[in-house]
């Protein structure tokens, strides 16, 4: 059977996860109005960067401002209210001062002095009145200044203005946003993960993200989480992967690719992928044997010089081995095979061990056959 060979090699072996995913933003959160209104204004547009905390659209208030000028009045009494019951108590207290100090020297009759402590005690109570309706108007001004203010509808992150709903005119309420804010500044990869692959992954593994906006460019993140459990209908685990956005090239929505390295060797000893086969249950590969000359073809019927022998013979014979990281057409040999070893290729899925074999680039008896390490067999006799 005609196979090709191929020498055992050294090199650096790496083994990889490849996930596919979308991308999404680190952050996307809605703008919502606080209060029930008419939309007076909005001041961004698609795409436009905003900072957290800055104003974007705006409620009509001329109705809450009404009521937050009316409240304004109110603290305002309720302010005078206390300095005028202050003032009817100071009054109460220096007029009972006096009557105490007339009772006591017998100057004044009893029952004067009770109603005299009578209105000094209804003074007191006058102005804990007046300080609780000041706190009551004070909270009623307050509430409304927070409600007032709530009609300016601000960024609740920094980002851009992914989406755009309404424009003003329209009518809002708490249920109702206004613009979608996304923050970009960080990326993060979704993708879902098979159950043997989540054992070799771990969190802060780097990655290597493609997308297919940039062809041919990688972009470097991190795995940054990884959830506990598994979806019972597909089986897989979610996971995220963050990637720096400096230059806010990735966009939310774009398909991407990840290469997580889970194992990695240097000076390893690898051959060609498909020269490892089973045989009955067990990994090897197939190595040639030479078992001596053989005859060569019959001389030709004019009666030539007697027959001469070609080079050695070669079999298969299969060898066990221990295969360790797999990567692309190399395979990972962690023992059973010695480095300069000669290994069959294209041919070996359809050996069984003892097969009389040949190299591809020549034909059985031609006198120039390969030894398995590469030296060269004896050539026939003389004709």
């Amino acid at each position: 059977m005609p196979v090709e060979f191929a020498a055992v090699s050294r090199g650096n072996v790496a083994e990889r996860v490849t996930l596919v995913g979308n991308l999404i933003g680190a952050a996307t959160v809605e703008a919502v109005p606080r209060v029930n209104g008419r939309l007076q204004s909005v001041s961004v547009r698609l795409g436009d960067a905003v900072r957290r905390g800055q104003p974007i659209a705006k409620v009509e208030d001329r109705e809450i401002q009404e009521q937050v000028n009316q409240a304004e009045a109110a603290y305002k009494v309720s302010q005078a209210l206390i300095r005028q019951r202050e003032a009817d108590l100071n009054l109460a207290q220096t007029n009972l001062e006096r009557n105490r100090t007339l009772l006591e020297r017998e100057l004044l009759p009893r029952q004067t002095f009770d109603d005299t402590e009578a209105r000094h005690q209804a003074a007191v109570a006058q102005l804990d009145l007046a300080r609780a309706q000041f706190e009551q108007s004070k909270s009623r001004l307050d509430e409304l200044k927070i409600n007032l203010a709530n009609t300016v509808i601000s960024s609740p992150v920094d980002g851009f203005v992914g989406k755009r709903y309404l424009d003003p005119g329209a009518s809002v309420s708490p249920n109702v946003p206004v613009a979608s804010i996304v923050d970009i500044r960080t990326v993060r990869m979704v993708a879902n993960v098979v159950e043997k692959d989540v054992k070799r992954l771990s969190i802060g593994m780097p990655a290597q993200v493609e997308v297919d906006a940039f062809p041919g460019e990688k972009f470097v993140g991190r795995v940054a989480r990884i959830a506990p459990v598994f979806d019972p209908q597909t089986r897989t685990a979610e996971m995220e992967i963050e990637i720096p956005n400096a230059g806010y090239r990735l966009k939310p929505g774009m398909y991407s690719r990840v290469d997580l390295t889970t194992e990695s060797r240097e000076n390893a000893m690898t051959v060609p992928s498909n020269a490892v086969v089973e045989v009955q249950g067990k990994l090897g590969v197939f190595v040639a044997s030479s078992v001596g000359p053989q005859p060569a073809s019959n001389p030709s019927a004019q009666g030539a010089a007697a027959p001469h022998a070609s080079g050695p013979s070669m079999t298969a014979k299969f060898q066990p081995v221990q295969v360790g990281i797999r990567q692309g057409a190399q395979v990972e040999i962690t023992s059973g095979l010695s480095d300069g070893a000669r290994v069959i290729t294209t041919g070996a899925t359809a050996l069984k061990d003892g097969d009389r074999i040949v190299a591809s680039n020549q034909t059985p008896g031609s006198g120039r056959g390969q030894a398995p390490q590469g030296g060269q067999t004896p050539q026939g006799g003389s004709r």
